[in-house]
């Protein structure tokens, strides 16, 4: 039986967000079936930091999980979304303090993949989305650093990734009620994803594929 088991944060806690039966949990159920399961242990607000719990929480379950789905690291950047709106002199000083940002959330980021591929689970990473409405240009351009250190992680470790990017690639994706979270139908979108890169991906394989939006029919 396919069990995936999604971890992270509110990208797929969405729950709060969006009305009763169309958060990414149920809506991925629903795909999988009575053949499959899904389990939540992402909880909304959660940063790499608190992975470990996350992790922790496996043994508990009542079967194993046959894929491990990892969204996390957004909350890491938006904790430095107030710092990125502080002055510089030039653009290479404002360079050089991404640089020094992306540095930190690189070491973070290893730490808690070492951490989730321990655990011997076929596991797949998704990227942050940058689609948000009304984000501006300079975040959004911002957010491409931090997206790169996924990608490059993944490449390392040949895991599969899932790029959110090309799957809320639209305003209607995100939540009224809160931007930043994805909406019943940006929900429907990731659990589609979520589903075609676990039936379509080789959990053998060693080599990374980028999946995004899953593919009409």
């Amino acid at each position: 039986m396919e069990h995936i088991v999604l971890l992270g944060d509110s990208i797929f806690d969405n729950a709060p967000y969006v009305p009763v039966g169309t958060e990414v949990l149920a809506q991925l159920q629903a795909r999988l079936g009575a053949g499959g399961k899904a389990t939540l242990l992402a909880r909304d607000g959660d940063v790499l930091a608190d992975m470990p719990a996350q992790l922790a929480r496996l043994a508990k379950l009542p079967a194993p999980p046959t894929w491990l789905m990892v969204s996390c690291g957004g909350n890491d950047v938006l904790g430095l979304v107030g710092a990125m709106h502080g002055p510089v002199r030039t653009v290479l000083e404002a360079a050089e303090l991404l640089a020094a940002w992306q540095a930190a959330f690189a070491r973070d980021y290893r730490r808690m993949l070492d951490l989730v591929l321990a655990r011997a689970t076929p596991t797949a990473v998704a990227t942050i989305y940058d689609g948000v409405p009304g984000l501006a240009p300079g975040l959004r351009t911002a957010l491409a650093p931090f997206n790169d250190v996924i990608l490059r992680e993944a490449v390392r470790r040949g895991l599969p990734v899932l790029d959110l990017r090309l799957v809320c690639d639209d305003p209607g994706d995100y939540a009224g009620s809160s931007p930043i979270e994805p909406s019943a139908r940006g929900a429907a979108k990731i659990a589609a994803a979520l589903a075609g890169l676990a039936s379509r991906h080789d959990p053998a394989a060693t080599h990374t594929v980028v999946y995004g939006a899953a593919r009409a029919g």
